[in-house]
């Protein structure tokens, strides 16, 4: 339940920079600003249904988000792409890598997994001592991908 939740923030987190600036994944993906808008604010809308009502429709919904951004990095990757960013965060964040791979493969493999299960934040609520500590777990597992997907390629690039 704790990596939904954290696939989810991801996504609402991405889906909402991306909306306030789609211009970066726009250039990516080329396609329009408005395109990538339309879209990020679906990513934040599964996102929030996924983690508040769940069912499987919504977490499968999540699974397929992720599967296609491993794709599109994976596409990226192997046509070698010269991506200054992939976008992800609707800003000049870092260019796609295989960790991006890596964490897109997880997250939507953790919700494929949680298919059955109830809506994060719906079950932190019917626990609210084990809800608190798994929502708090969530935002630093979350803010730790977002540092490895976002950051860490900068300070590679820095370093090296």
């Amino acid at each position: 339940m704790t990596g939904l939740l954290v696939g989810c923030l991801l996504l609402v987190g991405a889906g909402a920079a991306k909306v306030a600036r789609p211009g970066d994944t726009a250039r990516a993906l080329r396609r329009s600003p408005g395109l990538v808008r339309g879209g990020a604010a679906v990513e934040v809308a599964v996102g929030v249904g996924a983690a508040t009502v769940g069912g499987p429709v919504l977490i499968g919904a999540v699974a397929a988000s992720y599967a296609a951004f491993a794709a599109f990095v994976i596409v990226a990757l192997a046509r070698g792409w010269s991506l200054a960013s992939c976008g992800c965060f609707g800003e000049p964040d870092s260019p796609p890598t295989v960790l991006h791979v890596l964490i897109d493969t997880t997250l939507g493999a953790v919700a494929v997994a949680a298919l059955d299960d109830r809506a994060p934040l719906r079950a932190a609520w019917a626990r609210p001592g084990w809800g608190a500590a798994m929502i708090l777990v969530s935002v630093v597992t979350a803010g730790l991908a977002y540092l490895a997907l976002a950051r860490l390629p900068r300070l590679r690039e820095v370093s090296g």
